[in-house]
């Protein structure tokens, strides 16, 4: 009987002992599930959970703040990191200019009107839709614009104001930002650029709004975006007379910026940009724990502590024998292993990427105003009193890609990526059957293009990639296009690291739809063109410590097309005159034979002695051929500014910056085809440049919000004030604005 007895308890000890790790494993998972909430309920900031409120029962509730920005690759929807525009403190006075944050651009005068960057190396040159070129100071490009995962919803307020009622300028911005949880997250932007304009006939405005979402999980990535903008501009083809701005003292009287006469009344473009795009990918791939250092792991509890969670009665009998207490504290330490929730993290070895664009974009031209027939040479088709002339170009794009990851393993130090592309263009613009008749149609062309891309993105000193893409089939066959760059951090210090970039360009493609047929009232070709073959080199070298930062370029262009004025001297005018309403205007296509160069040498030398700071840029081109491509040999900005604080609170940047260029032939705007296009040589040609620009500004900053009060162009007085040719710049005007980052 004590026999039976003792087999029974044994066999009890040892069916408690396999139900042990269970019951342990479930009750530590609990406890930690505990923990887990309480920590999400409780973050750094002061408790809630992401992107919402869950505890409205805590006292002294703070809401988080803090976000996450990055752009995407346009075609494969790659992630960047980016940075944060709108929470950029210093020069946010110059956020504002229509000729950049350093003055790099030259423009029609009016805010959000046609620029162009004076720095070649700079210039955009990627868009299908060259009428809406020029509106990239409104417009942006989805390349540029900032995706958000944010801790609490983020909205961004921004105001802008000079003048008056009469001739000010006004923009609104507002972005709002929100996650649905972590991975997830939607938000829009909406923008209103207004300037009623300080010449005749100049105003603009322009109204747009984006929408955007995303998800970003381990094996599924998706970014949706929806863009549509609206610019209406008036078009006035510069003032009849420089001498209204170089010389005023040779009229009888004087003018005011609003009273003095221009070459176009009632004549008016008007632009809308909407495009549709989705970016998403399938990542296949494997799990992986995280390793933690051993100063964060758990560590196991102490015998001791493990025994306490059995029974008394089991505890007494485990503790009696060596054996069963060994076989409970390998179960107990078992149990307690699997009831730990380490860290994962999902390694992708492959992903399956697809890329859908659409665009709609159109370019209308139309004025009711005899001063037509004065201003231009031809008139192709209907009444130029009266005309409503529109360029249309419809975009569906497709891309579908297959990459293997970089990382995975050791033995994959890059990452490989092929893709191909088909790409639908409805092209529509006036087409003239006969003299007498015209109608309105369009053509359709079929593009597919295929590459590959290899990159190596991961590490801290040392990054590479490499992009080919051909195209094989329908309009540009034969076009090609290789691009490399790689950058290589190096630490000459445990602060200090010296960065150097790279990158070069091998291209070989058709000039623009546009330059090869346009059809439009006032500008009229078909032209045969060959390929224009680009080469191009560019290298950068920043010291942080030194706050030196240089940038070099050089590019060779072999049959290089551009946009050329034709004018005509009317009868009874003086030869090589200078006054632009002493011809009629004409616009046409040219391109070169041989090649063009060139050169740039760019320096960026910040110094900093206590609170006082002096920020310049240099910026020398060499063109070397300046009648096909001109460009200014200098191009200069200098800040200077005292940056202190107040009551440790207030951040103050006070001072002034000067903006200037060396005379050169500045591109004249083409109004018949709303393009910047080289002068006439031949017939009234004129310089700009050698003209300083000075700008006086308090910038301040104080907690979550951005205001700053600036005297732009401060020395407005006499002399050669224009940013292109017959289109002065703007009298001194007192600007105003505001940013205000607001989180809920």
């Amino acid at each position: 009987m004590s026999s039976l007895k003792n087999h029974n308890m044994l066999r009890l000890t040892l069916l408690l002992l396999a139900l042990l790790p269970t019951t342990l494993f479930a009750q530590m998972s609990e406890q930690m599930r505990q923990e887990k909430l309480a920590n999400a309920l409780q973050t750094e900031n002061g408790g809630t959970m992401w992107g919402r409120d869950s505890t409205g029962h805590m006292p002294n509730r703070k809401v988080p703040w803090g976000q996450f920005m990055w752009t995407i690759d346009e075609r494969l929807g790659e992630v960047v990191p980016a940075e944060n525009k709108d929470t950029v403190v210093n020069n946010f006075q110059n956020w504002r200019f229509t000729d950049g944050m350093t003055g790099d651009y030259s423009f029609l005068g009016n805010t959000g009107s046609p620029r162009l960057n004076r720095i070649f190396f700079d210039r955009n040159e990627e868009l299908d839709f060259e009428p809406l070129a020029p509106y990239d100071f409104f417009l942006g490009t989805l390349a540029d614009f900032r995706f958000t995962n944010t801790k609490s919803p983020m909205t961004n307020l921004a105001y802008h104001s000079c003048g008056n009622k009469q001739t000010g300028e006004d923009r609104i911005r507002a972005y709002f930002a929100s996650n649905i949880n972590k991975i997830a997250g939607i938000g829009f932007k909406i923008d209103y650029d207004y300037g009623r304009g300080y010449y005749v006939q100049s105003q603009n405005s322009s109204f747009g709004g984006s929408v955007f979402g995303y998800y970003r999980g381990d094996k599924y990535n998706m970014h949706a975006y929806i863009q549509a903008d609206r610019i209406k501009h008036a078009v006035n083809g510069g003032i009849e007379d420089d001498k209204y701005i170089t010389n005023p003292q040779s009229f009888p009287q004087s003018y005011d910026s609003d009273d003095i006469p221009v070459n176009l009344n009632a004549h008016y473009y008007s632009d809308y940009d909407q495009r549709y795009y989705l970016s998403h990918r399938y990542n296949t791939g494997f799990y992986r724990r995280i390793e933690m250092p051993d100063s964060v792991k758990p560590k196991m509890p102490e015998d001791s502590l493990l025994l306490v969670q059995l029974e008394d009665s089991v505890r007494q009998v485990v503790m009696a024998d060596s054996l069963k207490l060994s076989m409970a504290l390998d179960s107990l330490r078992l149990a307690w292993e699997k009831g730990i929730e380490y860290k994962q993290e999902f390694i992708p070895v492959m992903s399956f990427i697809h890329t859908f664009d659409v665009r709609n974009m159109t370019h209308d031209y139309y004025s009711n105003s005899r001063a037509t027939y004065k201003y231009y040479t031809h008139n192709y088709y209907g009444n130029p009193a009266s005309h409503d002339d529109r360029m249309l170009m419809r975009s569906f794009r497709n891309t579908l890609g297959v990459s293997m990851r970089e990382g995975f393993n050791k033995w994959a130090p890059f990452g490989l990526t092929a893709f191909a592309t088909h790409e639908l263009l409805l092209q529509k613009q006036m087409y003239e059957v006969a003299p007498e008749d015209t109608s309105y149609t369009g053509k359709t062309r079929n593009q597919l293009s295929v590459g590959g891309e290899i990159s190596k993105r991961m590490g801290d000193i040392f990054h590479y990639g490499a992009t080919g893409e051909v195209w094989v089939a329908g309009y540009g066959v034969g076009d090609f296009k290789i691009n490399a760059d790689l950058d290589l951090n190096i630490p000459v210090s445990h602060k200090d690291t010296l960065n150097f970039v790279a990158t070069a360009l091998i291209e070989n493609r058709l000039p623009s739809l546009w330059m090869q047929e346009t059809h439009t009232q006032f500008a009229w070709w078909d032209n045969d063109l060959d390929k224009v073959f680009r080469t191009q080199l560019m290298a950068e070298l920043e010291f942080k410590r030194t706050r030196t930062k240089v940038r070099f370029g050089w590019t060779n262009l072999t049959n290089y097309a551009y946009y050329a004025m034709q004018n005509t001297l009317y009868p009874n005018k003086q030869q090589g005159s200078v006054i632009p309403g002493d011809y009629k205007h004409d616009v046409c296509v040219k391109q070169m034979d041989g090649s063009v160069q060139v050169f740039m040498l760019q320096l960026c030398q910040n110094f900093v002695v206590g609170p006082l700071h002096w920020d310049n840029e240099i910026t020398w081109q060499k063109t070397t051929d300046e009648d096909a491509l001109p460009l200014p040999q200098l191009n200069c900005y200098s800040n200077l500014y005292l940056l202190f604080r107040i009551a440790k609170v207030l951040r103050v940047q006070l001072g002034g910056d000067v903006r200037f260029f060396t005379k050169y032939y500045a591109p004249d705007y083409a109004t018949a085809i709303g393009q910047f296009a080289v002068q006439d040589y031949d017939n009234g040609p004129v310089k700009i440049g050698n003209y300083p620009v000075v700008n006086a500004y308090v910038n301040l900053h104080i907690k979550r919000c951005r205001l700053y009060v600036d005297v732009a162009h401060l020395n407005a007085g006499h002399g050669n004030m224009f940013l292109a040719p017959h289109y002065p710049i703007n009298p001194m005007t007192i600007n105003f604005g505001i940013s205000w980052n607001f989180f809920d």
